[in-house]
């Protein structure tokens, strides 16, 4: 129990939902993945009879799918959201259960979990520019890293995971030209 400004007990809970994320009291993701994985399964089990009638139906995975992503992708739990995704490829461009699906996902244009992932992260660094310094900005020496983004020094791992750190390593890793 905590207490608050004005000496109120707070209880602690184990799980709370908030915009449709469902965040436990680890970070673990556990729970969110565990709603999202039974969310896709029925999308999947929706597009499997539906694929007669319908050519693309992958919108409704896909928005339930990128839904918060920047936040519960990274966790480890998220390899299950990713074999739904290829289950839902398989299903609707007819392929076998061990059919590699890299090339399928390239001719229907549609980008693995990662690749998502990684596009997301990206959209949040552009959108979010202000939040960031530049090398430049931290010191006045003319170094080649100079115009690419301040990665802070943290030794802590869950640093490592969330939004901020991941969104520079992969911005800085674009080519200049971009």
């Amino acid at each position: 129990m905590k207490f608050d400004h004005k000496n109120k007990l707070i209880p602690n809970a184990v799980f709370t939902k908030f915009l449709g994320s469902t965040i436990d009291s680890t970070l673990s993701w556990r729970m969110h993945v565990d709603h999202l994985t039974n969310k896709l399964s029925t999308a999947c089990y929706v597009i499997r009879y539906v694929k007669p009638l319908m050519s693309h139906f992958l919108s409704l995975f896909h928005t339930v799918m990128s839904y918060g992503i920047i936040l519960w992708e990274n966790s480890c739990h998220s390899t299950q959201i990713f074999w739904i995704q290829k289950r839902v490829i398989r299903i609707i461009m007819g392929c076998g259960n061990w059919d590699f699906c890299k090339t399928v996902l390239k001719k229907l244009k549609i980008l693995p979990l990662l690749l998502q992932y990684k596009l997301s992260l990206l959209i949040f660094v552009v959108n979010n520019r202000d939040q960031f310094l530049i090398n430049s900005e931290i010191h006045n020496i003319n170094t080649r890293h100079s115009t690419i983004l301040h990665l802070p020094s943290a030794n802590l791992d869950i640093y490592h995971k969330r939004v901020y750190y991941p969104g520079i390593k992969i911005f800085n890793s674009l080519p200049f030209s971009i």
